[in-house]
């Protein structure tokens, strides 16, 4: 079950009104298409290590637990320090938390729901009692920022969440997880693997993020309603039968879509993309901890998560907390 939650974003606010000046785009236009308004950006000195383990160290406190039980720490990011080592390695260090194994999942926005579901089966298991899952991203630092159709719809952000055994009251009612490689090339960051090497990446201005937005909104529409419907079926629930849902925040119109599939009005939707913007794997950890702070999500609660990204990936959980 969920212990603890944090979340932590750098201190330099980036508005549509700002972007307006960066790029031939309107504030209106944002928001129209997106619902963004605002989003975070990280300075030069900031890194994803820094942002998530401030994040981890917020959850830590939260759930009361000091960071040498931690048994694990699951890091879900595609925009690490370095290529190697795992990020979760530095962010181990800062957090010294001495008695953990540190890894890395690059399962883009639908990272944070892979690693819960990882996180659960190594506690069933087991094979760990504590376990730190965090999703963090600087996608500031892969955005190119004269593409108008991209620059507008990221930010830089972390979120986390400390997981613990089930007490039979609560915890992770399940969890569900899939992927399709064959539409990898629409939503990724072409250089700077062994496929395109850095100095060809670097000529050719491949080491940006690159997406093709309709099909990308076409499928992330599709695959988020099915993980949703799937997950509910499977449970033999509907969504009257959850309090609150939290899709990945990407975009309004994505969010409103999932909604309308699994037959829940916005009142029972968590919305922030107007404040954070798409901040991939951080985006649903960020919402958890806003909507237990705010009194959205209380004890008892029950809660599904929903989140598409590059890979493509997708997946769902249901959480009782």
């Amino acid at each position: 079950m969920i212990l603890g939650t944090g979340r932590a974003v750098p201190k330099r606010v980036l508005t549509n009104f700002d972007l307006e000046k960066m790029v031939d785009t309107t504030d209106e236009w944002i928001r129209e298409r997106t619902g963004i308004e605002r989003r975070y950006i990280a300075d030069e000195k900031d890194t994803t290590s820094g942002l998530c383990a401030e994040a981890g160290r917020a959850a830590l406190q939260a759930a009361q637990i000091p960071a040498e039980k931690i048994d694990a720490i699951v890091l879900a990011t595609v925009t690490g320090d370095v290529t190697f080592p795992s990020t979760a390695c530095y962010v181990q260090e800062i957090l010294g938390a001495e008695n953990a194994a540190a890894f890395d999942i690059a399962a883009a926005c639908t990272g944070f729901i892979y690693g819960l579901s990882l996180a659960d089966s190594l506690i069933a298991s087991g094979k760990a009692q504590h376990v730190l899952v965090i999703g963090g991203e600087m996608l500031s630092r892969i955005t190119d920022w004269t593409d108008r159709a991209t620059c507008v719809l990221f930010g830089d952000a972390a979120g986390a969440a400390v997981l613990g055994p089930s007490d039979g009251k609560r915890g992770l009612i399940d969890t569900f997880m899939k992927s399709d490689g064959r539409l990898a090339h629409l939503l990724c960051m072409p250089g700077g693997g062994t496929k395109v090497p850095a100095d060809v990446a670097l000529a050719e201005r491949l080491m940006f993020l690159k997406m093709e937005g309709r099909e990308v909104f076409k499928h992330a529409v599709t695959a988020m309603g099915d993980a949703a419907e799937h997950i509910l079926a499977k449970n033999n629930l509907t969504g009257d039968d959850i309090h609150l849902l939290i899709p990945h925040q990407a975009n309004m119109r994505i969010i409103n879509a999932t909604a309308k599939r699994v037959g829940m009005p916005l009142e029972k939707v968590y919305v922030n993309v107007q404040d954070y913007g798409n901040t991939s794997a951080a985006s649903i950890p960020i919402a958890i901890d806003e909507a237990l702070e705010n009194g959205r999500l209380k004890s008892g609660d029950r809660c599904l998560l929903v989140a598409f990204g590059g890979g493509f990936t997708w997946g769902s959980v249901i959480v009782q907390f």
